[in-house]
C-alpha cells in the first residue's frame, strides 16, 4: 500500500492521510505533487511524503514521528 502523508512540522500535526493500492502509484503521484504545488501556492510550509508498507500500522511503526507527539516518542526504550 502506499500512503500520502501531509505533516505540519511545526506543530508536530499529521494533516491527512490517504492510502492508494501499490497499482495506483501513478494516482498516488499525482495527488501529492497536486498537494505540493497547493500548498506552494499558498505559501504553507508543510512536509508531504509518498511512503510505501503492508499496512497502515506497519506505516505507523516505521514512521512514528508522524502519528506520535514528542513525548510519546520520548518515552520508548531502546533494547
Amino acid at each position: 500500500m502506499l500512503f500520502l502523508i501531509e505533516y505540519d512540522r511545526t506543530s508536530g500535526e499529521l494533516i491527512s492521510l490517504r492510502s492508494f493500492r501499490n497499482s495506483d502509484r501513478n494516482a498516488a503521484e499525482r495527488e501529492r505533487l497536486t498537494l505540493e504545488l497547493d500548498l506552494n501556492r499558498r505559501q504553507v510550509k508543510r512536509e508531504v511524503v509518498l511512503l510505501e508498507a503492508r499496512t497502515e500500522k506497519a506505516l505507523r511503526l516505521t514512521h512514528r514521528r508522524y502519528f506520535e507527539t514528542l513525548t510519546e516518542l520520548s518515552k520508548t526504550k531502546i533494547a
